[in-house]
């Protein structure tokens, strides 16, 4: 009897002694630190590698270091010049201070999101259409700021944000295209303008210059000629010189 009650007892200190042996102490991983609450009181936060625990009356809390990725909700909101978007974005956010992340939010991933997709709403009623469209790396940086300043009590960093897709209505979209059609038209025009305007700039300084230079027109002439006998053309047109025009000019004058 003596013998089955000395064993039943040191059954019953190994049973109570395993869990304690293995509640006294814990392993984080380099990524990982570990927010220690004795009593319910917070204490030191524990870095990676082996730590002690007094069991029973230490609890701790992990918290991974390491940088999330989550896709944002699609987002349907008005800009500021009214035309309906639905837009949707990456974010990317990491814990640096574990005992905040801990201490001062609940679900601290969860709350990183719901503010995300409120400074994205707010960002986008802040701009017109335009800028959307147009200075996508602007819009970009507001977010991260609205987000910097939101999450930054919490103990987290957010690295970026990128609105990823932008969906408009296709009578927008229509419009859109006219315009650059438009924008596209206008430009060729300019730039056939301005491109004779050169043109006849240029002839009229050659003219001066040709007028000022006797026997100039009859070389450019004979050059022509020149030219055309290259081709091989069957057909040669041939100018009278300019001196005899004048020639005769002054005699009917007389």
């Amino acid at each position: 009897m003596m013998l089955t009650g000395g064993l039943a007892f040191l059954i019953f200190l190994v049973v109570l002694l395993v869990p304690t042996l293995l509640k006294s102490f814990g392993v984080n991983q380099e990524y990982e630190r570990a927010v220690l609450f004795r009593l319910g009181r917070l204490g030191d936060a524990k870095g990676p590698g082996w730590y002690w625990l007094i069991p029973w009356i230490d609890r701790v809390q992990r918290v991974d270091l390491r940088t999330v990725t989550r896709a944002l909700d699609t987002q349907e909101t008005v800009t500021r010049d009214g035309v309906p978007v639905r837009v949707n974005a990456v974010l990317w956010f990491r814990a640096q201070d574990a005992t905040r992340v801990i201490t001062t939010v609940d679900n601290w991933q969860g709350a990183v999101m719901q503010a995300a997709e409120t400074a994205m709403r707010d960002a986008i009623g802040q701009s017109d259409l335009d800028q959307l469209l147009k200075e996508r790396a602007v819009i970009n940086d507001r977010l991260q700021e609205m987000l910097a300043r939101a999450c930054g009590h919490w103990g987290v960093i957010v690295d970026s944000i990128e609105m990823k897709d932008l969906d408009i209505p296709e009578a927008m979209q229509r419009a859109i295209a006219r315009e650059a059609e438009a924008v596209r038209e206008k430009r060729a025009r300019i730039i056939k303008a301005e491109g004779e305007r050169e043109a006849a700039q240029t002839l009229a300084d050659a003219a001066k210059v040709v007028g000022a230079t006797p026997g100039a027109l009859e070389m450019r002439r004979l050059q022509a000629l020149t030219e055309i006998g290259v081709e091989h053309n069957s057909t040669i047109i041939a100018m009278m010189p300019v001196e005899l025009i004048e020639a005769a000019k002054k005699i009917a004058e007389k």
